[in-house]
């Protein structure tokens, strides 16, 4: 009984035409910055900070939990038509995206993606809803000896991330390592690789490395081939013929339901989010699938789990948030910030105290949701029509589309010359076959490891028994060992079946 009034309460508060106007506002610009590459929905929430003293509670924190997870949805629009990442957690769907994309298919990515975005939203808001309190005491059982070994656990699944060479996606995933600790050490606060530069002093952003592997790669991999009609341009471009059909379903539809359980959970752990979610999401639907050849050359399971996973990781950041008023990524600290701008911090008496701004939020969440797919799927015939743009005008557009993004992440000239430079290795990667997915985790991975690693060792004074000892950790170490002797298992079944072995 207590539940339906509160869930009736909530639809009171998110019904209302203010806060009805603040959540599509919200989703709004939230799909905006997300087919935006660079600008990324921490950058956009700052900016909206100051305009929300003036703003009711509840209209405010809709507001700006709007543009987060209307981020996820916009990114994979550029990564799928254009191999630019428009926000981070979407890089992984530039694998399978894109290629989809050049071989006509376009509408069916773009379609799975806004309908599996859609589903895992709103599982994870039924998440949020009531499994809060729940999943937020299990997230405190985990601490930095049970992140290292999450983390390692992470930079295993580049073996899987590759259907390419093993030794190869472990050479890109130690390159992404040493990409990763540029800058400043978060300790001793000694600088690391910058070379005497000042600009690198705090590192490399994640959509820069994104838009320079990626995106700019992809230009000069292009450049100069002859361009003729492609599939796409000789089939119909109306929206019928464009969604996914009954086949693209059936493949789908298992890695939409893991991606949300996984995106979900790892949402709540703070550092996770939805990059990791996606690369896990990726890495486990490469694992069970029966074609893994397909993941890399337009796998519709390599779009519907990643994107699946991110949205359902927006969804699980909120639990540790308003549960605990733990923020679990620095979106969430900026949204923690908007509560105690109100003088309100979140935890666990909000329910009991503030009941219409929790309920009001996860109410607004399925508004939202819902807002989405109407925005997006209506569109999707316009944006893959962005591909019959010749290429003489398209790739331009792209290469300022690029550093318009990488100059809004720092307001920074010399970000310019990072992109240029990590278009020029994406490049080369490409002409070598080396994949660059696992390089772009390891990079995400990599400070949260070093920092963990680091706090774990100066609890026991350097003794390493710590991650042994805990119970949760060594059942994390388990199931690392396994992953990594795995591939000898398939090496002597392949041998004994007379199979070739990539290595």
């Amino acid at each position: 009984m207590d539940f339906l009034l509160n869930f009736g309460l909530g639809l009171k508060t998110a019904f209302s035409l203010v806060n009805l106007f603040y959540c599509f506002l919200g989703v709004f610009l939230g799909t905006i910055v997300g087919v935006l590459p660079g600008l990324g929905p921490a950058a956009t929430i700052s900016l909206l900070l100051s305009i929300t003293y003036r703003m009711d509670m509840t209209g405010a924190i809709i507001l700006l939990a709007g543009v987060y997870y209307g981020a996820m949805y916009g990114g994979s629009t550029t990564s799928i038509l254009l191999r630019v990442p428009g926000e981070a957690a979407s890089v992984v769907t530039c694998i399978d995206g894109h290629e989809m994309a050049k071989r006509g298919r376009a509408g069916a990515a773009l379609g799975i993606s806004a309908f599996g975005s859609f589903i895992a939203g709103t599982v994870g808001v039924v998440g949020l809803m009531f499994a809060a309190p729940t999943l937020s005491d299990w997230a405190l059982m985990i601490g930095s000896p049970e992140y290292v070994m999450l983390m390692i656990m992470g930079l295993t699944l580049v073996t899987y991330l590759s259907g390419r060479s093993k030794i190869k996606a472990l050479m890109m995933a130690a390159l992404g390592l040493i990409l990763g600790s540029v800058g400043m050490d978060p300790l001793s606060s000694q600088f690391r690789f910058t070379f005497g530069i000042v600009s690198l002093s705090n590192g490399i952003d994640i959509p820069i490395l994104a838009m320079g592997l990626f995106g700019i790669a992809e230009i000069l991999s292009n450049v100069g081939k002859k361009e003729g009609p492609t599939e796409l341009i000789k089939t119909s471009t109306s929206l019928r013929n464009l969604l996914p059909n009954l086949g693209d379903w059936k493949r789908s539809i298992g890695p939409i339901v893991r991606g949300t359980f996984v995106g979900f959970f790892l949402g709540i752990l703070p550092g996770g989010g939805a990059v990791i979610a996606s690369f896990a999401s990726y890495a486990i639907e490469r694992r069970k699938s029966k074609h893994p050849e397909e993941f890399g050359k337009g796998a519709i399971e390599g779009v519907a789990g990643p994107e699946s996973a991110n949205n359902s990781a927006t969804a699980g950041a909120f639990v540790p948030l308003l549960t605990l008023g733990i923020p679990s990524n620095a979106v969430m600290a900026l949204i923690l910030a908007a509560f105690m701008i109100h003088g309100v911090t979140p935890g666990p008496l909000i329910i009991k105290n503030n009941p219409e701004v929790f309920w009001g939020i996860v109410v607004s969440m399925y508004i939202g949701n819902l807002l989405l797919i109407i925005l997006n799927v209506p569109l999707i015939g316009l944006f893959v029509k962005l591909l019959k743009v010749p290429n003489l005008v398209m790739y331009p557009l792209v290469v300022l589309v690029c550093f318009i993004g990488a100059f809004t992440t720092g307001n920074n000239p010399f970000d310019l010359l990072i992109v240029g430079i990590l278009g020029i290795i994406g490049y080369a990667m490409q002409k070598l076959d080396y994949d660059p997915a696992p390089l772009v985790l390891a990079f995400v991975v990599g400070p949260i490891l070093e920092r963990t690693l680091r706090q774990s060792l100066m609890i026991t004074g350097g003794d390493p028994s710590i991650f042994f000892t805990r119970p949760v950790s060594r059942i994390l170490l388990i199931a690392i060992i396994l992953f990594l002797i795995s591939p000898l298992f398939q090496i002597l079944w392949r041998r004994r079946r007379g199979q070739p072995i990539n290595i």
